[in-house]
């Protein structure tokens, strides 16, 4: 996208571990010359960036991010996405792999550490087991730690990293120098279970978080994959080709067959067909399309044919146009900020300065034993500040809280959308397939003189119609008999006609009526006014001289629109409800379900543009939808809501999904939010006022007063221990109550 020469281009980023890397990468792109602003999405692992392209470029850009110790990919092309998510996928099974194996080598080291010590040779066994997991299985953490060393900076991997490496090397030395320590009085423990161990936890919680983010890229590739691959195109002497749609060009006219995709936006040339237009206007309802009408690509053609001239091309169409909104909705997003690694950018380093801290302090104030006594409280505190619990203080209360909300029937896709729905004070709700059912079923069909025989003939009249609401009167009178109907007619935009018996009958709406002068009953009349007024469509039954009934058809509410609003708008959530459909239907569902606030006849980028204004009052924004025309909007909502009938498109990018399309379930989503946010809150404050309080301790802060210092096997025990009372507090969501 270019605009008053600056470029805004959307790279993948690649060796990202953590949210302190993604501030990283943003911090150095924003210090290159000629870049207007960049943001990462830690999510996504994708840099947005705004630059000039006079003063710089994207290998410069590349250059500046592989300096700070990543990498930017800068040949995209259309099978970049599929390189990206083979690389995604790669890294996924090579974490489980090493997690999987590091919990399996681990076990051995714990059994034999906590009740095996005195076995013979229980340190050598411990050290063949642990070697694996610290160097083999962790060498990821020390190497992203050097890299951070190597760029004057520091995040989990070094802390994780020193505790590790230290407590290895400290072990290995007592294992084969015990005398060292013996002759000065010292017992010489080693510590091989605490840092496997902590290998192996961290490799947890990373695998966790990797598979939470998901695949970001697949909802767009679905969209792209709307657009079919080739088309049809008619030459001037009516010659019939087939192209790729790249090759497609304004004014050309292209052929469409009963269930094909048009490729391109354009208006009919000539023949007429029923289309499937809800991926962009969510209505379920196909539009008739005949001469000089609007077609648009990714929209799937019924039983019709027709042929059409091609205007919008490319990156020109409603459907890539949509594809961009729902990319710029993602890349706008911040990037994911989790507490654990904001800290960490003070707390690792204040963990190792205190460490230095103590050793030195030791040295200089007890000459005679300072060095012991220094290296053990250094060790010490590096083992007892470890991150572990710190690690686990969020998956797990994620994995528990999104185990919480599958059996309800609430899908999660990450951490941040759950810490999100505790913030929503507006939700915005498509209606379609949203608050109603998504299909058109008749309600009322109100007959003059009930009649078998009638209601046969027009069930045989619908049936031989390819007009949608055909089909709900159809299923209606599905239980009946057939009767034979010969010289069936459709008549454009007013209904059908047939002969049965030697009688012709019409089904249609008033304009039909009219047309052939059938005498209307006043009591029909009146029924016909109701439902109107009811905002049903109308569809009359006559024979040749009068009507025999009257039929109302609509989009039901589901049963759980109205007590779910309820619920929404006692708990402080402002409602609205956004449509395709016109204002008098959107009135009479908004009234139904009790929205005072409603929008009818909004077009997809609308829905979008709704949410920005609502965003720019200071309001949290949760989007619920179940259509490809809902997936911008989706996007653009601070938290994104599928239900699970809708489209597959939709349930990507949305960060939560309604397996059961029970409105009820988003009260429950937010209140289960609230539940989990405060665990990892809990999680997290245990956590580091362990800290708090094992690190003084760690370095020998008692020591002067009562002469008190505590044990690296200790440490490692509180810091077990506190990874234990993290899990067993979020284990205890299990227990609430969501609905």
């Amino acid at each position: 996208m270019k605009n008053n020469g600056v470029t805004q281009q959307t790279f993948p980023v690649m060796e990202m571990s953590c949210a302190a890397c993604a501030a990283r990468v943003e911090k150095v792109l924003n210090a290159q010359e000629g870049v207007l602003k960049a943001g990462i999405n830690y999510a996504a692992a994708t840099a947005t960036v705004e630059f000039d392209p006079a003063e710089t470029s994207p290998e410069q850009l590349r250059k500046v991010v592989q300096d700070a110790g990543y990498d930017l990919l800068i040949d995209l092309d259309e099978d970049t996405p599929d390189e990206v998510e083979q690389a995604h996928l790669e890294k996924y099974n090579t974490l489980k792999k090493r997690t999987i194996w590091a919990v399996i080598l681990s076990l051995p080291v714990v059994v034999v550490g906590m009740f095996l010590m005195d076995m013979p040779y229980a340190n050598e066994g411990m050290w063949l087991f642990a070697t694996p997991v610290v160097f083999w299985l962790g060498r990821d953490f020390f190497i992203h730690a050097w890299k951070q060393l190597q760029h004057g900076s520091a995040n989990m991997d070094t802390l994780v990293a020193l505790s590790t490496g230290i407590a290895y090397l400290f072990s290995l030395f007592n294992l084969f120098f015990p005398d060292f320590w013996l002759s000065r009085g010292v017992h010489p423990h080693v510590y091989f279970e605490a840092a496997s161990v902590i290998i192996a936890f961290i490799l947890l919680g990373r695998l966790l978080e990797e598979k939470a983010k998901g695949n970001t890229s697949s909802a767009i590739k679905k969209l792209m994959g709307l657009q079919p691959k080739t088309v049809t195109v008619v030459d001037d002497w009516g010659d019939q080709k087939e192209l790729p749609v790249n090759r497609v060009r304004p004014g050309d006219l292209l052929l469409v067959r009963p269930g094909e995709k048009i490729a391109v936006d354009g208006r009919v040339d000539d023949g007429s067909s029923y289309v499937d237009e809800s991926m962009l206007s969510g209505e379920p309802v196909p539009v008739r399309k005949e001469k000089d009408d609007r077609v648009f690509a990714g929209t799937i053609n019924q039983k019709g044919s027709f042929r059409f001239k091609a205007e919008k091309v490319g990156a020109e169409t409603m459907l890539a146009q949509i594809i961009r909104l729902v990319q710029d909705a993602q890349g706008s997003k911040a990037p994911v900020q989790k507490l654990v690694d904001r800290i960490a950018a003070v707390f690792v380093p204040v963990i190792i300065g205190i460490a230095v801290f103590s050793f030195v302090v030791w040295l200089l104030f007890d000459p005679a034993d300072g060095f012991t006594h220094g290296l053990l409280a250094m060790v010490t505190v590096l083992v007892i500040a470890c991150p572990c619990a710190l690690g686990l203080a969020t998956p797990t209360a994620i994995m528990v809280g999104m185990g919480k909300g599958a059996e309800r029937g609430i899908l999660v896709k990450d951490a941040e959308s759950l810490e999100t729905a505790r913030k929503v004070n507006a939700i915005v709700l498509d209606k379609t397939g949203t608050l109603t059912v998504g299909k058109p079923i008749v309600t009322d069909l109100i007959w003059l003189d009930a009649n078998d025989r009638a209601a046969n003939i027009l069930l045989s009249l619908e049936k031989k119609s390819e007009h949608p609401l055909a089909e709900a009167v159809v299923n209606y009178l599905d239980d009946r008999a057939e009767a034979p109907v010969d010289d069936f007619q459709s008549l454009t935009g007013k209904g059908i006609k047939g002969r049965s018996e030697g009688l012709t009958y019409y089904a249609g709406n008033r304009k039909l009526m009219e047309e052939y002068a059938i005498t209307l009953d006043p009591l029909l009349q009146a029924e016909a006014e109701r439902l109107s007024a009811e905002a049903k469509t109308v569809i009359w039954f006559a024979d040749e001289s009068q009507a025999l009934a009257v039929a109302g058809i609509t989009d039901t509410l589901k049963d759980s629109s109205v007590r779910a609003i309820a619920q929404l708008r006692s708990s402080g959530i402002e409602v609205y409800m956004l449509t395709g459909d016109n204002d008098a239907t959107a009135r009479v569902v908004a009234a139904q379900a009790g929205i005072e606030n409603y929008k009818a006849e909004v077009l997809p980028d609308e829905k979008a543009l709704f949410i920005k204004q609502l965003q720019a009052t200071g309001k949290t924004v949760a989007m619920v939808g179940d259509g490809i025309n809902d997936s911008a909007a989706l996007a653009q909502a601070d938290l994104s809501i599928a239900m699970g009938k809708g489209s597959d498109i939709a349930m990507d990018v949305a960060k939560m999904t309604i397996v059961s399309s029970d409105l009820t379930k988003i009260p429950e989503a937010m209140r289960l939010s609230k539940l989990t946010v405060r665990t990892i809150r809990q999680n997290l404050f245990w956590a580091f006022i362990y800290n708090l309080i094992g690190v003084p301790i760690a370095a020998g802060i008692l020591y002067p007063f009562n002469g008190f210092l505590l044990n690296p096997m200790i440490a490692g025990a509180a810091m077990a221990l506190s990874s234990v009372s993290v899990v067993t507090n979020s284990l205890r969501l299990k227990a609430k109550k969501i609905g």
